[in-house]
């Protein structure tokens, strides 16, 4: 515009009213803020000095009274009276849009629900549904499933005879039950033949009959040597066992062992005898049993059980002893000749009677360990000459032995002229002698030197009633 003029103030009042201005933008806090208050301040600047250039004649009070709007103004501003409307309106539709999806969701969500409940709705259709029983019949009777057309018991009528006669065992030590087996009513009034080791260590025992009965039982007599041991309990008119002549087992033959494996009372497993006459150690005990070989399944619980022919009688008591852990169906059985008269003098005497001792306990140098042992202890190998005898560990103080010069670490190679190595041989030296008997042994002692010193010792044999082996 042409007759446009700059605005300059002409009085010291209107020079300091602008400067105020100046320094009011300056002190607007936000940048965006400050950015858009200051156009605006600068239109209002504009419009006051367009006002003095059109009208020079203004009057001083409508020139101060623009120039003071424009200063309330800019107060305005500094305290915050007058927000930016943009921001406002932006937060407003945001806050809008979000509150308008969360309902649309919640909305949808819903519809969704109903829906599926109506379809799922639709879906049931009530049935009726007929009264149904399931029919059983009684198992037709007449005994042939006992016994077969020769007579012979079936393994049903084998278990239905037997089982009754095969009680549970129970050992405790200290209230505790520390283990469990089978065991065989031998009699009316209450005697039980069991194994040895499941008594072994313990303080008390208990029988359950299979009427779920249990009794407190006492101990008659033990034989750790044959694992034999009878007990009693205080009961009559009980389902006595009958037993068989084993010497009458035939090779083949079918037989049923009954027992009380991992604690199932009355279990019974079958088989054939698989072999006879089998001369078989226990696992822990050098002894020689005669038993019957079978093929039916032997677990540590049917230890004391019944090994039974197809008659019904019992022809072998069960030991876990003298099963074999490394071989499947490979079991044993006592032959109930072999234990006759062990039970029957358990029971008479409390022992078994023509049994001696020497007093010693000992290890053999013939084998491996015995080998080993011998050469920590001394520093080199068995010697030859030492290699067939027995290595005395320990000589009983209440044995005649302990009054020669025999002492732990000596050797004895002969009994009554018999060569000795192990525990069999020992026990063929003493066969057939009895308590009191005196005897002659050669023996042998290495010297600090290392040299070994041969000499002869005589002492009695012992009566004994013990049952350890």
């Amino acid at each position: 515009m042409d007759n446009e003029k700059e605005f300059f103030p002409e009085t010291e009042e209107e020079t300091d009213i602008l400067s105020d201005s100046t320094d009011d933008i300056r002190d607007i806090g936000n940048a965006d803020t400050a950015h858009e208050n200051t156009d605006s301040i600068k239109d209002g600047l504009d419009d006051a000095a367009y006002r003095f250039k059109e009208d020079d004649t203004t009057s001083d009070d409508r020139q101060f009274a623009d120039i003071e709007n424009i200063e309330n103004e800019l107060i305005s501003l500094q305290k915050g009276k007058k927000k930016p409307k943009k921001h406002r309106s932006i937060n407003k539709v945001l806050l809008t849009v979000f509150t308008g999806g969360i309902f649309a969701v919640v909305t949808m969500f819903s519809v969704y629900c109903i829906t599926a409940d109506i379809k799922a709705s639709g879906n049931i259709r009530e049935e009726k549904r007929p009264d149904f029983t399931l029919d059983t019949q009684q198992r037709p009777f007449d005994g042939s499933e006992f016994k077969d057309e020769d007579g012979n018991y079936t393994i049903a009528g084998v278990a239905q005879l037997v089982r009754p006669r095969v009680v549970e065992i129970f050992a405790y030590k200290d209230t505790i039950s520390a283990a469990a087996g089978s065991g065989i009513i031998i009699s009316n009034d209450g005697y039980i033949v069991t194994n040895t080791h499941i008594l072994e260590g313990m303080e008390k025992y208990a029988v359950k009959t299979y009427d779920g009965q249990v009794y407190s039982a006492e101990l008659t007599g033990r034989d750790a040597k044959t694992d034999i041991s009878v007990l009693k309990i205080e009961a009559d008119g009980l389902p006595a066992a009958e037993f068989g002549d084993s010497d009458d087992v035939i090779q083949g033959e079918q037989v049923v062992a009954i027992g009380s494996p991992a604690g199932l009372a009355g279990s019974i497993t079958n088989g054939i005898v698989s072999g006879l006459d089998r001369k078989v150690r226990g696992d822990t005990s050098a002894f020689l049993m005669n038993c019957i070989q079978t093929d039916a399944a032997i677990s540590p619980g049917n230890s004391g059980g019944a090994l039974v022919n197809m008659y019904g009688q019992v022809i072998g008591i069960v030991s876990s002893k003298y099963a074999s852990a490394s071989s499947e169906g490979l079991g044993f059985a006592i032959t109930i000749n072999e234990a006759k008269p062990i039970i029957e003098e358990l029971i008479s005497l409390g022992y078994v009677s023509g049994r001696v001792k020497i007093g010693i306990t000992f290890d053999t140098v013939s084998t491996a360990y015995g080998a080993l042992k011998f050469k920590d202890k001394f520093g080199y190998e068995v010697p030859n000459e030492l290699k067939r005898s027995i290595w005395i560990e320990k000589v009983s103080d209440d044995c005649d032995i302990a009054n020669t010069d025999l002492k732990a670490g000596d050797f004895i190679l002969k009994i009554e002229g018999h060569e000795l190595s192990d525990y069999n041989s020992l026990s063929a030296a003493i066969s057939g002698k009895k308590g009191g008997e005196t005897i002659k042994a050669e023996c042998a002692r290495i010297e600090k030197d290392g040299s070994i010193k041969h000499f002869t010792i005589e002492f009695k044999l012992m009566t004994d009633t013990s049952g350890d082996f």
